[in-house]
């Protein structure tokens, strides 16, 4: 860290300090607390400029007054040294874009108006100025390489916008609703709601001319443009079959940039697959993208890095036998090797194999969680990694792999918190598989001393806890609890077969798995077996469901988000391929729908069991939640229904975000240390 940072950290120490959110000179560090959740701010997309000089990112902060979120675009030099906010307008500022000179970043903002436009900001200094004004969001740009022209992906125009209405339109008529008028089979997408045919396509901005060229239509969302390096063709993602809505099977495409209007865009790739995230090899030669599995294995399918010929041929597949999901795939500068994020075994890494095929290396590895990359013209690498003891930062790669910090947005505010440790450990479950758990333990925790445990359990299933930052681990630490957490089987970050194990099976072998994790905990002499809580979030909250009607070893439960009548989901959920897909129809399938809801046990649920949800939740509906709350009230068990008004999957207002971690504690407090709870 230069002297010019050291002193910026100063400063915002002495700032928290004089605030109260840190303890004076001489204080012993205080712990976490959920109105921390105020303090702490979110890194993310880390851009190196084209001169390998500066790295552009967004930090997101919680406005606990006006109960809002904010992101802006922040630049630090790659060099080390002061970072500098950049935007700083009372909307969020997203997607930040350098210019193939340098000069501009250009990126997403609705601050001026509901859409989202392109805006442009000199680096040398002055107000960002708007450049595009369509009539729907713009949601992705990327620049040509001449920085001429720019591609973006747009909303079509929604015809019934009341924005849209002429102003000779009293504002009475312009806002009353309209009939919502739906043909498509996927009807409805957590925080859009009723989808209509109202697509995402390509255009061309020209920055000069201030004209805008449509290039693709039809029935389909094209998505992740990227250009050609000589300027003359964009590749982008699509689902271009009859019906999209009945399948995953997006691929690769290229589409001229200055082609004829209505002109089709030519295949890449043909897999039955997900093929996605297209990215050019420096001669043109190759689009880099990430093979999609097996359609059979949906959601719990690996991927893999590949390359294809861009002017079409056979595809030759890079980590074919890694077993792994991957991501992000980008050609470094010589074009000798790709670059991509690897999920493997509780990490996420940076690695690269070489372009021709051959052995994959780690680029960033360790205990760590790297969430993005980007690439500078000279090779210069910026990462975004976490670990258990950080949120994401941005660093830049050395050449020996050391990182180097060039993000602080959390330094100062860590610099006074007594942080929980986080250790791996490893379990056998019930039929010998080996599953990979976490335990966070208590800063203050006293060696020896059994403590009031919580089990918690990720989303996904498809997904993993991985050794990065865990806010809400170190909440519930804080506050006095041991935290365990494992990969059961179905997390990703350890192969095919393990995600797959529990296809059309939930709620067994990953209930085997999460409870050998807690008897794990309590054989190391740290769980108190009489004091044990559990929960989750969205299928975090459905294994929540499964463990509360298989056992009553647990003494309170929080379910967030989650399913038991799967049966009711069935067309009032986004998910209806997945359901489809793994379980079958509903009316030619109905035995086995009806015994994989756990609805059907609920009678067997003894725990009690805080159930909460977002009232607007089109990805888990709430009607879940209501009628699990329903069922265990009308059974006179100790219950709670929390419901957050506006909320879709993701909680995402502030207060309701510190509200969530409050509730919990008062839960598990009540139930597991009721002396506790009784004091306050």
């Amino acid at each position: 860290m230069t002297q010019r940072s050291r002193l910026a950290l100063a400063a915002a120490l002495a700032a928290l300090v004089a605030a109260g959110v840190l303890p004076s000179a001489g204080a012993e560090p205080r712990l976490l607390t959920p109105d921390d959740v105020f303090h702490l701010k979110t890194v993310a997309d880390p851009r190196v400029s084209p001169d390998g000089r500066f790295v552009a990112f967004t930090v997101k902060s919680l406005d606990a007054k006006a109960d809002e979120a904010d992101t802006d675009v922040w630049m630090a030099p790659f060099a080390g040294g002061e970072a500098h906010r950049l935007t700083a307008s009372e909307k969020p500022e997203t997607s930040p874009r350098w210019s193939p000179d340098g000069r501009y970043l250009a990126f997403l903002s609705g601050r001026e108006g509901k859409k989202k436009q392109v805006w442009l900001l000199d680096r040398a200094g002055g107000e960002a100025v708007r450049l595009t004004d369509y009539k729907a969001d713009v949601s992705a740009l990327a620049w040509s390489p001449d920085g001429k022209r720019l591609a973006l992906v747009v909303d079509d125009v929604d015809p019934d916008d009341p924005d849209l209405a002429p102003e000779s339109v009293p504002e009475k008529v312009r806002s009353r609703p309209k009939p919502i008028v739906v043909r498509r089979r996927q009807f409805k997408r957590d925080g859009e709601g009723y989808l209509r045919e109202i697509r995402q396509h390509l255009h061309v901005f020209d920055l000069a001319t201030k004209g805008s060229a449509q290039l693709t239509s039809g029935p389909y969302d094209d998505s992740e443009p990227a250009w050609s390096p000589d300027g003359r063709s964009i590749a982008f993602t699509s689902n271009r079959t009859a019906d999209p809505d009945a399948n995953q099977n997006t691929d690769v495409f290229v589409v001229a940039a200055d082609g004829p209007p209505g002109a089709l865009p030519r295949a890449v790739t043909t897999s039955p697959g997900a093929d996605s995230a297209p990215a050019w090899s420096p001669d043109g030669r190759w689009i880099a993208y990430l093979a999609g599995g097996d359609p059979k294995d949906m959601w719990y399918a690996t991927n893999a890095v590949a390359v294809a010929p861009a002017a079409g041929g056979a595809p030759r597949l890079l980590t074919a036998g890694l077993d792994r999901d991957v991501e992000s795939p980008r050609f470094t500068p010589d074009g000798a090797a790709v670059l991509f994020l690897l999920e493997d075994g509780g990490n996420r890494h940076l690695a690269r194999v070489p372009s021709a095929g051959g052995k994959v290396e780690r680029a960033v590895a360790g205990e760590r969680d790297v969430a993005a990359f980007d690439v500078g013209a000279h090779g210069e690498i910026a990462v975004l990694e976490s670990q258990g003891d950080h949120p994401d930062e941005v660093s830049a790669l050395a050449a020996d792999g050391a990182l180097r910090r060039l993000s602080h947005a959390n330094d100062a505010f860590l610099a006074g918190v007594r942080l929980a440790r986080v250790e791996r450990f490893k379990v056998k479950s019930a039929d010998g598989t080996p599953i990979d758990a976490f335990l966070t333990l208590p800063p203050n925790a006293a060696a020896g001393v059994r403590l009031p445990t919580v089990l918690r359990i990720h989303g996904g299933p498809a997904s993993q806890f991985s050794t990065g930052w865990s806010l809400e681990w170190q909440i519930l630490a804080a506050h006095g609890y041991a935290v365990v957490a494992a990969n059961p089987r179905g997390s990703t970050g350890y192969g095919r077969d393990f995600s797959r194990a529990i296809w059309a099976d939930w709620g067994n072998k990953d209930f085997q798995d999460v409870m050998a994790a807690v008897d794990g905990a309590i054989a190391r002499g740290v769980a108190d077996p009489d004091r044990l809580g559990v929960g989750g979030w969205s299928y975090g909250g459905i294994l929540t469901d499964y463990v509360i009607t298989k056992t009553g070893r647990f003494k309170a439960a929080t379910t967030g988000a989650s399913e038991t009548d799967y049966f009711a989901d069935y067309g009032t959920d986004q998910y209806q391929y997945e359901w489809e897909t793994e379980l079958g129809l509903p009316w030619k399938n109905a035995e086995r729908w009806l015994k994989l809801s756990p609805f059907f046990q609920v009678e067997s649920i003894t725990t009690p069991t805080l159930v909460l949800g977002g009232a607007d939740d089109t990805n888990v509906p709430l009607l879940n939640s209501e009628q699990l709350y329903q069922a265990l009230k009308r059974l006179g068990r100790d219950t709670e229904l929390v419901i957050y008004p506006g909320e879709n999957h993701g909680l995402k207002r502030p207060s309701f975000l510190k509200d969530r971690y409050q509730r919990y504690l008062d839960w598990y407090d009540r139930h597991l240390k009721p002396g506790a709870a009784a004091a306050r």
